[in-house]
């Protein structure tokens, strides 16, 4: 925890109230780690009220304050203190809504197996996040021991990570694994992430030194894992690192990732800045220095394909989000005005 976010709690809980991170998340309850040991704990009843969507409530990670019980593992959460990064995407479905993966989170590792369930556009889509996130994305491209051609697959997520380290790890034959362990620092928290059947649950039994996640074979069908992990959960590493374990995503849904794109498209934006045409929409205007890119062979064209994709994506949900926040700032003052009416009625009688 930093300097600033205890001065926070200070600040804003000064007595009576104990500092913990939220290690899981259940239906209506939380387990919360706290200096003296886990508690259960529900929400406080205007914590839920003033809440205008899901991302106002805890998530994994996250550092709160707790009312407890004397005498019992209980508490009611008061308030979160201010998140200092929080991996998010859009809730799967319909429904336009944040959903919080993990929060307070250092290194994000984006999880990849080598095998033939390696997919270049998913891995922009993790990187995407991941930069809009505020932690720092790291790949780790899991089974090395199953393919051949280990540098040819390695560049190729290289061309799409720009500036990112690339860790090809193998927990069967134990290598790769000495190139994660400086991101497992004292104090650290690291996230995985990945889609089902990747290989976090062995990486989870290797970091912590045992038999913590349920392990199934590959099947050989399609050649891939078997989901295991089924929620987000914290887990205290024996170097004093912390991880987050987060269930296969089936669903990359994009969030808001307005500075994500830039990061994760450097290469793109680095043409684009050459272009004649400030508003280049890189079709077939003249002079675009992306798509002569293209033709020199400094870019590939899907690469191209993706970032126009993405960007869509994101356009569409940015007029989403705006309906949104209007319907729910309508709902809110609805609520409020609903509570004075009560409040009035009650001192008449």
């Amino acid at each position: 925890m930093t300097a600033e976010l205890s001065s926070h709690f200070n600040e804003y809980y000064p007595n009576g109230f104990k500092l913990g991170r939220v290690a899981l998340e259940h239906k209506h309850s939380y387990r919360v780690w706290l200096e003296d040991g886990e508690y259960l704990c529900t929400l406080a009843g205007k914590l839920t009220f003033d809440a205008m969507g899901r991302e106002d409530l805890p998530a994994v990670g996250d550092w709160v304050a707790v009312q407890t019980s004397p005498g019992e593992m209980r508490g009611i959460i008061k308030g979160i203190l201010p998140r200092k990064s929080k991996f998010s995407r859009k809730a799967a479905g319909q429904v336009t809504e944040e959903q919080i993966v993990a929060a307070n989170v250092d290194t994000v590792f984006i999880v990849n197996s080598l095998n033939d369930d390696l997919n270049l556009r998913r891995i922009e889509r993790y990187l995407l996040l991941a930069w809009e996130s505020g932690s720092n994305p790291v790949i780790i491209l899991s089974k090395a021991d199953l393919v051949t051609d280990l540098k040819v697959k390695m560049d190729q997520v290289s061309s799409v990570a720009i500036g990112v380290p690339v860790i090809a790890v193998s927990v069967l034959e134990g290598t790769g694994t000495e190139e994660i362990q400086p991101y497992l620092a004292p104090g650290k928290t690291v996230a995985l992430i990945g889609s089902s059947g990747v290989g976090k649950s062995s990486l989870v039994n290797y970091f912590t030194g045992f038999e913590k996640q349920l392990v199934q074979e590959i099947r050989e069908s399609d050649d891939k894992g078997k989901h295991t992990t089924t929620h987000r959960e914290m887990v205290l590493l024996p170097g004093g690192a912390i991880l987050i374990d987060t269930p296969g995503m089936r669903e990359i849904q994009l969030w808001s990732s307005e500075e994500g794109i830039i990061e994760s498209f450097a290469d793109i934006q680095q043409y684009a800045d050459g272009c004649k045409f400030r508003d280049c929409s890189h079709k077939n205007e003249p002079g675009c220095a992306v798509w002569s890119a293209i033709s020199n062979g400094l870019l590939d064209e899907n690469r191209l394909v993706s970032y126009k994709k993405l960007q869509k994506e994101l356009a569409y949900i940015d007029r989403k989000l705006d309906k949104k926040a209007q319907a729910d700032e309508k709902k809110h003052w609805k609520n409020i005005s609903k509570e004075v009416r009560h409040n009035a009625k009650y001192k008449r009688k």
